[in-house]
């Protein structure tokens, strides 16, 4: 089963940006870093500009900038702002109520999807745009 790879790539956006955020980039620049094509960029800066983590400007010396500092931009931000809001799917068929398996999976299901979710969620408030970043630099360093 695919997996998306949309807030892999809106992190690598906002990271990009928050670099040198005294530049706006553009979503060629931005394409680049990523090896993909800007129009895959320029719809993920879209979604993230609705939620007010970048802002774009038409033009000469246009392009794309963090509408916020990366210190106030956590990772659940940036993944809500790309992904769907459930990360385990339910069973799209209604199951059988026929036995016991098929009248209690759903609930029990959706008890430990929902546990596991919010570990998820809150490992990633935890982190912050600007602690990427950091860990970048110091990779970089090294």
């Amino acid at each position: 089963m695919p997996t998306s790879t949309r807030f892999a790539v809106a992190v690598h956006i906002l990271s990009y940006l928050a670099l040198d955020r005294k530049i706006a980039k553009t979503s060629d620049a931005i394409a680049a870093s990523i090896s993909t094509n800007p129009a895959v960029v320029r719809r993920l800066l879209g979604d993230l500009s609705r939620v007010g983590l970048t802002n774009s400007q038409l033009g000469k010396g246009g392009g794309a900038r963090l509408a916020i500092g990366p210190k106030r931009i956590t990772l659940l931000d940036i993944y809500r702002a790309v992904e769907a809001p459930e990360i385990i799917a339910m069973q799209r068929s209604t199951p059988s109520d026929e036995d016991i398996v098929g009248r209690n999976i759903q609930p029990v299901l959706k008890q430990a999807a929902s546990t596991a979710e919010q570990a998820f969620f809150d490992a990633l408030a935890g982190q912050t745009l600007k602690d990427i970043l950091r860990s970048i630099k110091s990779l970089e360093a090294a």
